[in-house]
């Protein structure tokens, strides 16, 4: 039995968006497969007693991708979306006992973040509205007057005349759907309350919100109306989440305006008094983890949410009024990836390093739909270790042994980085430690300063340049070395003389960063990565709000954002270098591998530039299937010929 190869990314499936019914008693939830030839994600709606006391059965046919199961309040119904017929997600309503679906939507732009009317007659839902259709031919096309920053968003695309708005739908399809919020304005979240009056969801509508990066939550009457501000547009509050007697909106809050990284908290919102009481700053967690599972949860003056915590994600508890401390309901070594709750049944879906994202009850598994996937292939576990790093920080590390170990022989190894950096690597599937170690590989990766999941002391340690802190590249840096020199010392197998470094966008920065500051490493591969911060300051769809982590904007300090950009130290550069990019990518744009690119050819260094076309930032996690298989295969060819031959 071998490990897992880049074709096996046509393999792949999981469980996700679980919901229970308004009873409790079963659950709803997506199966997610890829179609190879068709180069398609699939999805179908699945049902499982929430008990186990029966297999899951298939409830929508899933021919092309259904998602997003919410059922109606009174459990006869259950509204999804999906790309039948369409180009864009629509919305659709399916009787539990079965029977044809209704399609209640017939939009240019996906139909997301459903929520039911209490009453169970409407349903209200976002979407993007064109200012005109786009025509055919680009050269038909007017220009794009622009007045806002907030113009274009990574894996969205241009959001200028085409922004999000909320709309409503009778839930049996009577009628078309009613657009309830306009503007040049980015509207999301919808949550009805409950006595079927009002609507909170998520905006930004002060005078400057494309450049003071704030979300607030608003309250629009559900027959529409001017909103109305519930927050101060000084901080930011998203996801909304109303109590059970519609008097206070749980919901996620931060106080970053340009002071990043700062711990996301769980927060709760007075409706009347607009006083607000944040519920878990004891905890000095992340929690709200990225990406976004959903919003607090409420059980009687209980809410339910999830937090990041060294490299696992678990689920905790609070009291609504701050009465009582936030408490561990679901821990251990797992990565849980969406959840549910209905009176005293939490269910939640979850994977961990060598097993794919599956249902549970408490503990219990209620499916088991990586069965196959697991049998067939050797999949690795990882071994936790601690490295102690220049200045004495101890710093949370893990090592992969290649598939079909064999001991007393040395191994290649690649030190992986993770993006962000306010994100972690921690315990759940990952399908490129999979494949390296497949290929053979001692697979390194650790969570270095500046990560999520440990304390906010530890995310902002490399904060600056501007305003006095070290900046990236800096502590993050040794700790990075601290790892991989501790696991060079602790673990005989691993090869000193056969280093690789990968890792994307952060990750990929600091790929860049490490290889023109030292020569160890025998090839690297730098991808969808920041090489030059000063352009990526405005070729970036959220490149000027760095100025949070850096201190400043590049036109106020622009010796900052030169000193931490790797392209000021590329000459010093000999590691053979894959440059890796997506040519859609809003987040990091193109010309920053070109640039680097451009300056190691002229340099006459060993580099190769491999450009996705059609592709975001995402193009590793959620890109075309294809691609993600072609790339595997570029970075297994690339390495295997600087580590193995």
């Amino acid at each position: 039995m071998t490990g897992m190869v880049p074709k096996d990314v046509y393999e792949l499936t999981g469980v996700g968006s679980p919901r229970l019914s308004p009873d409790g008693r079963t659950v709803a939830y997506e199966l997610s497969t890829i179609d190879g030839p068709a180069n398609e994600y699939r999805g179908s709606i699945w049902l499982v007693p929430a008990d186990g006391s029966a297999e899951p059965r298939q409830f929508t046919s899933g021919s092309t991708r259904d998602a997003s199961p919410v059922w109606s309040p009174d459990g006869s119904r259950i509204a999804f979306t999906s790309k039948r017929a369409s180009k864009a997600m629509q919305l659709f309503v399916i009787p539990i006992e079965g029977g044809e679906a209704v399609q209640l939507t017939e939009l240019s732009e996906d139909v997301e973040e459903l929520d039911w009317s209490p009453d169970g007659t409407k349903i209200v839902f976002s979407a993007r509205v064109r200012d005109l259709e786009a025509q055919e031919e680009e050269r038909n096309r007017p220009p794009q007057r622009l007045t806002r920053l907030q113009f274009r968003l990574d894996d969205v695309g241009w959001t200028a005349g085409r922004r999000q708005h909320l709309f409503t739908v009778p839930a049996d399809g009577s009628a078309d759907p009613t657009q309830l919020t306009f503007g040049d304005f980015e509207d999301s979240a919808p949550a009805w309350s409950p006595d079927g009056d009002r609507i909170a969801f998520t905006s930004a509508r002060h005078e400057n919100w494309d450049i003071e990066p704030t979300t607030g939550l608003y309250v629009v009457a559900a027959s529409g109306g001017d909103p109305e501000a519930l927050t101060s547009p000084k901080t930011s509050a998203w996801a909304p989440s109303w109590s059970p007697d519609g008097a206070r909106l749980a919901h996620h809050y931060s106080s970053e305006v340009f002071d990043e990284p700062r711990h996301s908290q769980i927060a709760v919102l007075d409706v009347a008094t607009r006083e607000q009481r944040l519920l878990t700053t004891s905890l000095d967690r992340q929690c709200v983890p990225f990406p976004q599972l959903r919003e607090p949860l409420w059980r009687d003056d209980e809410l339910l949410f999830c937090i990041e915590e060294q490299g696992n994600w678990h689920l905790y508890t609070v009291a609504s009024d701050g009465s009582r401390e936030p408490n561990l309901l679901r821990g251990g070594t797992l990565g849980i990836t969406g959840y549910d709750r209905v009176g005293t049944t939490t269910v939640y879906s979850s994977s961990e390093p060598a097993t794919l994202s599956e249902l549970f009850n408490d503990g219990k598994r209620l499916t088991n739909v990586g069965r196959n996937f697991v049998a067939e292939r050797e999949l690795v576990s990882p071994e936790r270790f601690v490295a102690t790093s220049k200045d004495g920080t101890e710093v949370e590390a893990w090592i992969m042994r290649p598939a079909g170990f064999e001991e007393g022989k040395k191994y290649p190894v690649l030190l992986n980085i993770h993006g962000g950096p306010f994100a972690q690597y921690g315990n759940r599937f990952f399908d490129e430690f999979q494949v390296y170690t497949g290929a053979g590989y001692v697979v390194v990766y650790s969570n270095p300063r500046g990560s999520s999941g440990y304390s906010e002391a530890w995310a902002r340690a490399i904060r600056g340049p501007s305003e006095g802190g070290p900046g990236m590249g800096s502590v993050d840096h040794q700790d990075l070395e601290a790892v991989l020199d501790t696991a060079l010392d602790r673990y005989g197998f691993c090869d000193p003389d056969r280093l690789g470094v990968i890792g994307g966008s952060y990750g990929g920065y600091m790929t860049s960063w490490m290889i023109a500051h030292s020569d160890r490493f025998k090839a690297a591969c730098s991808e969808r990565a920041v090489n030059a911060w000063y352009s990526m300051h405005g070729s970036s769809d959220w490149g000027w709000a760095f100025k949070g982590m850096i201190g400043s904007f590049q036109f106020e300090d622009p010796e900052a954002w030169l000193k931490i950009s790797p392209l000021s130290y590329a000459t010093n550069i000999t590691t053979p270098l894959l440059i890796l990019h997506s040519e859609s990518d809003l987040r990091c744009d193109i010309e920053q591998g070109e640039q680097l690119f451009t300056t190691l050819r002229l340099l006459q260094r060993d580099v190769e530039f491999v450009r996705f076309p059609g592709e975001s930032h995402e193009l590793s996690r959620s890109g075309s299937p294809l691609h993600r298989v072609q790339r595997f295969e570029i970075l297994l060819e690339f390495f295997d010929k600087h580590l193995k031959t």
